[in-house]
This record gives structure tokens, sequence and C-alpha cells, in this order.
């Protein structure tokens, strides 16, 4: 297995040792010692780990912040102190799991709502949500007691080992919250997650269902923060609205999080067992209270200006550059030969490889007006099956702006768009390129944390629930990403991580990105500009090989040499309507094309004619 197979889980040796002597400790501390103020501390650490892996999930990797993780911690310890004062013949542990399936219910709920928006507006939507479950406690009072609180049945097990039961139950839920986490990180979901961080908009044209992943994220993120919050609250014996669903609470799980570092398997766990003891400090040594505020509230903005990545990251950033100190890194060396798509080639029939001549794309009366400026008006073309067409005009003609709407990027004024036969213009971005249309930018949006290998793996030909399930980093996702890295070149860059590749490598590997949903139509935005000559030349290959595969492709593209000696037909916009049609050579007389694009002195030698 590459060693990029195990992205989320590849540690050096050494943090292995660490992770194993933690666990250890961690597993022997209450046979070793029978000090209760350190379990205790222990315990409420455990708490706050699990409730910052689980936001982990939807914070660090889908990236949508929210302050309302002590809600669900609150929401399971009130279902627990609910269930087990009502039917007291009944052990209060039964009633656990049932804590986790209350908080992924109400959490279902809330991301219908929330997951609607995005950054500080879906902050805002959290905290709201923790005070209103909190007002709703304190003011139902026949089911929680409001503010006279919940007294819950007292352990029945020997007093020598009180807190064992809730000290290991704490580490089961820990244990399986990680093994979820990293398990997340490593499938067609995760990936969707992490692109829906880098570029929302991305990430649903190429074939990524955002709504569902979003709230399959958040869920996820809750379940085990729920049964945590439930042994919590039997722990505590006794709960109430305002110390279960305390906004502190929340700040210490996102304080976790960030101090640890997001995106990350273990550093939540750290920042959780850093949080807490300072939590005491406050409390025995600064007198809580605003004193407590203070701390974390200073905290939390000395972690945002000093560590914006967390320990555990900064570490390993550090580290990494110490072992390439000195070496000469990939980007910048030779792109690949390329190589050709046997798989492609076998599974097409000679007759397929010839263009039909019906219309694959069509689009009629598109219009899209931004304020007074008409970006599209009234516009109507054709993409017949099988071909290279090529879509030319002056800047500011429309064509971006017509690939935005065709991949439902920008939505119409008006028109229609028939696609295979079938019209979709209601239809979703990620349900178009789940039919078949791929599509890549003029300026390159790959997901830059990405490596090159989870980039192309993050692409969903489809939507099931076994898809979302399947490991993309290895296994036939990860075999067949290789294959389509191979065929552009870069599969040598695998493990690199996006950001760092040179633009005309980022090209490549976000054609190999849209090839991975197997795509009947190829829109390409200016995959000519701001690249060498050579891999202009490279790239025109390529077209013409996926064009062999019987691949549909339409080009937008200022360098002329190059589209006159690759398509045909050959589309012009003006002024967002189509001005003319035609083969290369009508397209180079024609008097209104010269006037309004070529200009008088354009001249082109077709390949072959020196």
């Amino acid at each position: 297995m590459r060693k990029s197979t195990r992205a989320f889980s590849r540690r050096p040796s050494w943090s292995r040792v660490l992770v194993a002597i933690a666990a250890v400790l961690l597993l022997t501390f209450p046979l070793i010692s029978d000090d209760a103020y350190y379990q205790n501390m222990i315990i409420l650490s455990l708490v706050f780990a699990v409730g910052a892996s689980g936001l982990n999930i939807i914070t660090g990797f889908a990236g949508y912040v929210s302050l309302g993780q002590g809600a669900f911690i609150g929401l399971g310890g009130y279902t627990v102190g609910v269930l087990a004062t009502r039917f007291e013949s009944v052990s209060p542990w039964l009633w656990v799991p049932v804590a986790g399936l209350v908080t992924a219910a109400v959490a279902i709920g809330l991301g219908l709502v929330s997951l609607r928006s995005r950054g500080p507006s879906f902050v805002i939507i959290t905290v709201a949500f923790l005070f209103l479950v909190q007002v709703i406690a304190v003011n139902w009072v026949a089911v929680t007691n409001g503010t006279a609180g919940l007294t819950l049945p007292l352990p029945s097990w020997d007093s020598d080992v009180i807190n064992w039961p809730f000290y290991y139950a704490l580490v089961a839920i820990l244990a399986v919250q990680l093994l979820m986490t990293w398990w997340i990180r490593r499938t067609k979901l995760g990936m969707g997650l992490i692109a829906i961080r880098e570029d929302e908009t991305k990430a649903a044209t190429i074939g990524i269902n955002l709504p569902v992943q979003k709230i399959i994220g958040f869920t996820a993120s809750t379940v085990f923060v729920g049964m945590a919050g439930g042994v919590y609250g039997y722990y505590l014996t006794f709960i109430d609205p305002r110390g279960m669903f305390s906004i502190l609470i929340s700040v210490q799980i996102i304080l976790s999080l960030l101090i640890g570092g997001k995106a990350t398997l273990w550093g939540p766990v750290l920042g959780a067992f850093l949080i807490e003891p300072l939590n005491e400090i406050a409390n025995n040594s600064l007198g809580g209270g605003n004193m407590r505020l203070l701390l974390f509230g200073g905290l939390l903005v000395l972690v945002v200006i000093f560590l914006p990545q967390g320990i555990l990251p900064t570490i390993e950033t550090l580290l990494y550059r110490r072992r390439t100190a000195g070496k000469a890194g990939l980007v910048g060396a030779r792109i690949g030969s390329g190589g050709s798509l046997k798989s492609w080639a076998d599974r097409v029939e000679p007759a397929e490889r010839e263009a039909s001549g019906r219309a694959l794309l069509e689009v009629a009366g598109l219009t899209k007006h931004f304020g007074g400026i008409k970006a599209v008006d009234d516009c109507s073309l054709a993409v017949a099956d099988g071909s290279i067409t090529g879509l030319i005009g002056p800047n500011g003609s429309g064509k971006t702006t017509v690939f935005n709407l065709i991949d439902n990027t920008v939505r119409p004024d008006a028109g229609e768009i028939t696609f295979d036969g079938e019209r979709i213009e209601r239809l979703t971005s990620w349900d178009r390129a789940h039919r078949g249309i791929g599509r890549t930018f003029q300026t390159t949006r790959l997901f830059g944390e990405m490596t090159v290998l989870e980039n192309v793996v993050a692409a969903q030909r489809s939507f099931s629930w076994s898809q979302l399930g399947r490991i993309a980093v290895s296994g036939r996702e990860a075999k067949a990403a290789e294959e389509l890295l191979e065929f552009v070149g870069m599969r040598a860059y695998r493990d690199q991580k996006a950001h760092a590749l040179s633009y005309g490598q980022q090209k490549l590997v976000e054609l190999a990105q849209i090839l991975m949903l197997d795509p009947k139509l190829i829109l390409l935005d200016e995959p000519a500009g701001g690249i060498n000559p050579v891999l202009i030349e490279r790239m025109a290959e390529m077209f013409k090989e996926l064009n062999s595969y019987g691949k549909t492709l339409l080009i937008v593209e200022h360098n002329m040499p190059f589209v006159l000696d690759l398509c045909d037909p050959i589309h012009v916009l003006a002024r967002g309507t189509r001005m003319a049609s035609g083969t290369p050579a009508q397209i180079q007389a024609d008097p209104a094309v010269i006037e309004a694009y070529l200009g008088e002195d354009f001249q082109f030698e077709p390949e072959g004619v020196r």
C-alpha cells in the first residue's frame, strides 16, 4: 500500500509510540491511583474530548464552525436524566444509546434549517439553538423539573470503584468516536466534507450532494457526543438547565479543537486534556466566574492569532520543513509523459468513436443579466455528440457565464438547457454532474489542502449510500484515480498538496478530477490559458484521445491556433449571444467574426502546413 493511501493515519513512528503510551496511561490510571480529584479531571477531559472529536467532523472537515456543541451534551444528559427518573427500575445505562439517537434526531432537524447558511450566520444559529434548548429545559417543568433540576438514581455498585464505570464508559465512547472519525476521513463522504470546506461551489460541480453530506456530517458529529452527555449527566447525579446548557461548555469544546488542531485525529483529544486542567486552575486559583470567562476568551483570541492551525498541525509542518530542508521539491519537476486510458479504450466500440451528429447539449434562449449588464442574452447553440466544439468570442462576450449556466454555478433568468434529451435547468449542480457533465474552471479551483490523489477521488460520479461509505484513498477508487493521473502525467505528484503545484500542473489535475466523473460532456474553460506551449500541445493530444473514447468536448479558449486546429464546429459569441457558427474555415472567412474578434491581420496556418 502506498503511503498516501493512509493519508489520515500517516504519522511518524514516534507519534504512534506517544499515542500508545498515552492510551496505556489513560486505561490504567484508575488502577494505579484512587485520587478522586484527578479521576474527575480526566472524566471531564474525556467528555470534552468526545465533544471536540465530534465537532471535528463538521468544523474540521466540513468547515462549519458550531458554538452549539454543548447543547448536544445537555440533550444527552437530560435524555438519560428524564428517562432514569421516570423508569427507576431500569438501569440508567440502558438510556445512554437512546441519548445518542435523540441528539442525532435533533441534529437532523437543526441541520435541515441551519446548514442552508454558512460562516457567521451558521455560528449565530448554533448559539441561538443552545440558548433555545436551555429556555425549553427551564420552562418545560413537567418533563425537566425546570430550574429545580433532576436528581438521578445513585450508582448501585461498590463505593470502592465509584468512578470506574463512568470513566471506562467515556473511554469506550471516545474510542468509537475516534474510530468513526478515522473511517469518515478515508471515505468518499470524508473527501466530500473536506471539499465542501475548501470550495462548496466547486464541490457541487464534481457530484458532491451538498445538503445530504452536510447533514450526515452534522449528525455524525453529535451521536456520540449525546451519549457522552448521557454518561456525564449520570455521573453528576444532579442536572439543571443552566449547568448542562452552559455556553462555557461549548467554548471549552471548540477551544479543545482549535488548540489541538482541526481536521486531525488526535488534535481534539490533546486539546481537551489541556483545556480541562486550565479550567481547574481558573476555578481553584483564579476564583472562576468572570475570570474563567476572561481566561478562555483570551485564550481563544491568542489561538486564532498565533496558532491558527493548532498544536499538532504546527508541529507536523515544522517537522516536514525540517525533513525537506535543502531538498528539491516535486513542484517544478518535469511532468510525466502521460499514458493511455486503456480501461476506457477497451469499453468503447469503434462505432461509438465517431460523432453521432445528434445534439448532446442544446441551449435555447439562455439569458442571464447582472443588474444592467446583459452577460448572456437570448443565447442558443448546440453541441453534437462526439464532437470537439469550440466556443470563442471577445472578453466579456459571455462564454464563461454560459458554462456557469450549463453546470448551475449560476442560475439563468430564462431559457432552456437540454442535455442528452433531458431538460436540466432545474437540476442542481451535482445532479448535472451525475448525468455526465464535467467542467474545469478558467482559474483552477482545486482543493488546496487535499493531496493530488484526494482531489481526484473526491469526485462522485453518482449518489448512493454505498458510494459515500466507499474507501476513497485505496482500492478501486484510488486505482481509477491513479490511471487518470497517469493519463495526464501527474501520477508522480499524487501525494503533493494541490496548493503547492504550478498553475499548469493544477490544470492537469483538475482535468483528471473531472474525468473521474466519467462525463459524457467535458466543459473546458480556457485550458490553454497561462501554460507553456509544450503543455498546450500535450493537452491537445489528450483532448483528441478523450474524443476518440467517445467523449464530447466544449472548449472556451482565446488561443485561436489551438481552437482552429482542434475544434469543429466553432460557435462565436458577442455581447452574450451567438453571432456565428461553422467550421474553422467558415469562421476564419466570416466578415462579422473578423471585425468583432479575429481582426483583419489574423492568419492561421493549419498544423502540418509550414
